[in-house]
């Protein structure tokens, strides 16, 4: 692709950011972790806008179980590396954009070059995958760079972003108290979505923690893409300062509900406390219900 050509494919942009500003997306990197849900709409998004540099970490490959939601999955995807098919789809949009693809995700040895020359990540990880989120998170907080995460909960979408002069990722969900990696889940699900809007729409006998299981909706996830990839943006931009935890947002197209809220000592203030320990004994009694 051409100067001329890149001008042409995001001229509609313009009015919205303008020609130096398009510029500096076109330079920017953007990492992605995970190419599923989320990740995959993350992708696209902001290739439509324009960014230019990607890089691109997943270690699965799609399946007809992802056809609801995963932008990805296709009849001819299947089978296929999410990182590969998500690439494609790229160069489709940018066949000048530079891309680097890591196949077997993000883990503690690769996650210093998945960081170099980041200028934004986005956490597109799947809702169990915190042992991934626990190498890129403080790392990239060591580096400087911000992270934006969205969650799909129910047909709702949340936002956080962690970065420079916000409150640390461990920090905020607390995990210091955990005491096993199911307290982690648990103290996760509720610190992403502390206002609780997906609730009342989601049936939790479909909610199976041990199989890793939970139901999920198309249109929640391009809410997510919307709103991760504009505070993206904003932050590439310099526009505003960006959305720092302890704040956090989750906006409900069902009810036309929407919270944005600072949440103080994040999973340590007192009314989180309490959440995590329902959560917890509600897990607990359906899994003795099961046995």
């Amino acid at each position: 692709m051409t100067e001329a050509h890149y001008s042409l494919a995001f001229s509609r942009n313009i009015g919205l950011v303008n020609e130096e500003e398009q510029n500096i997306l076109k330079q920017s990197r953007a990492a992605i972790a995970g190419m599923g849900g989320v990740g995959g709409a993350y992708a696209v998004t902001l290739a439509r806008a324009g960014i230019g540099k990607f890089h691109l970490a997943d270690f699965d490959k799609f399946e007809v179980g992802n056809f609801n939601r995963q932008y990805g999955a296709t009849l001819a995807s299947v089978g296929r590396p999410k990182t590969e098919v998500m690439k494609e789809l790229i160069l489709s949009i940018n066949p000048a954009a530079q891309i680097e693809t890591f196949h077997e995700g993000v883990t503690s040895d690769n996650v210093a070059r998945f960081l170099d020359g980041v200028d934004i990540v986005m956490d597109g990880l799947d809702f169990y995958a915190l042992p991934a989120r626990k190498v890129l998170f403080p790392a990239s907080e060591r580096r400087g760079i911000h992270v934006v995460t969205s969650g799909p909960l129910g047909m709702t979408t949340t936002l956080h972003v962690f970065g420079p002069g916000g409150m640390p990722f461990e920090e905020y969900f607390d995990f210091a108290s955990c005491r096993s990696p199911e307290e982690e889940l648990v103290s996760f699900l509720v610190g992403v979505g502390p206002a609780g809007l997906h609730l009342d729409q989601i049936d939790t006998k479909r909610v199976d923690f041990a199989a890793k299981k939970a139901p999920s909706f198309g249109t929640a996830i391009q809410l997510c893409a919307g709103v991760a990839c504009t505070e993206a943006v904003q932050i590439l931009l310099k526009r505003r300062p960006a959305f720092l935890a302890p704040r956090y947002f989750q906006f409900d197209p069902v009810r036309l509900r929407l919270r944005k809220r600072y949440l103080m000592f994040g999973n340590r203030h007192p009314l989180q406390k309490l959440r995590r320990w329902l959560v917890k004994r509600l897990l607990i009694r359906k899994f003795s219900a099961r046995e």
